[in-house]
């Protein structure tokens, strides 16, 4: 599976018995969150993983669908405007759109758009669509993404060899400008093995968000999943956290 199903978190508890380190900051993080969807880790598991939680919470708050139509429009004129082959914007942004629209059918859409992901051709329009958004904000916001390139690389190298290209992993930089272009606020859990009890988050606020965060991401080394936060329900299972799946057939 590319997107696997939403699962509790007792899944890493299980997967962490015996290593105390990271035993410890699952059970931290469960005192936050219900439960995680696994991406598959082939290098694009950021964008897999951000491009399924933001159309899911997009089916889940229609409201917002009308706005993200014309931010999607508008992400089409700026790469036109910098010169990308129209083609490949057409034909990207069309894919994208024809994933993307799932999310107009609200909460019943859910799994239709599990089932999307998993498509190997559709799933990839949705990271090769959000590349290209991440490359369009590096690029025009040339003067300050400059500060942050390592090995000599210029902007327009690194978005070459590191943001456009399919497998490649990303780093805070391809958060922030995601986060910016978009105007969607990630939250990032880091797991890791330092000596730092629980789990750090980091939270990526894009252009005049209100700071509460859209989509959950845990970190691991080399690989992002979704997470989804807690919240209390009657008849709650372990560490009473809701584990229904709504992208189950």
């Amino acid at each position: 599976m590319l997107v696997g199903h939403q699962v509790s978190l007792e899944e890493l508890v299980n997967e962490y018995e015996g290593d105390e380190i990271y035993l410890q900051k699952v059970i931290d993080l469960a005192t936050k969150y219900a439960s995680i969807r696994r991406i598959r880790p082939d290098g694009n598991c950021f964008f897999r993983g951000f491009g399924y939680a933001y159309l899911e919470h997009l089916c889940k708050h229609r409201d917002e669908f009308e706005q993200f139509l014309v931010s999607t429009e508008n992400n089409k004129e700026r790469l036109l405007g910098l010169n990308y082959p129209e083609f490949t914007v057409e034909d990207i942004t069309d894919g994208f759109g024809n994933v993307a629209a799932i999310a107009n059918s609200g909460s019943k859409g859910i799994p239709e758009l599990h089932r999307v992901f998993n498509d190997q051709a559709s799933s990839d329009y949705v990271v090769s669509y959000l590349r290209l958004v991440v490359s369009a904000q590096l690029r025009e916001q040339e003067g300050f993404y400059k500060n942050f390139m390592e090995n000599g690389k210029t902007v327009e190298e690194f978005c070459q060899t590191v943001v456009e290209p399919m497998n490649k992993e990303s780093d805070h930089i391809h958060i922030t400008a995601l986060s910016a272009a978009l105007n969607v606020a990630i939250r990032v859990r880091y797991m890791d093995r330092s000596s730092i009890p629980g789990v750090n988050a980091h939270d990526f606020n894009g252009n005049g968000t209100n700071g509460v965060p859209t989509v959950h991401l845990l970190y691991r080394p080399g690989h992002y999943d979704i997470l989804y936060p807690r919240r209390p329900v009657q008849g709650a299972g372990w560490l009473g956290v809701d584990n229904t799946d709504s992208s189950s057939d």
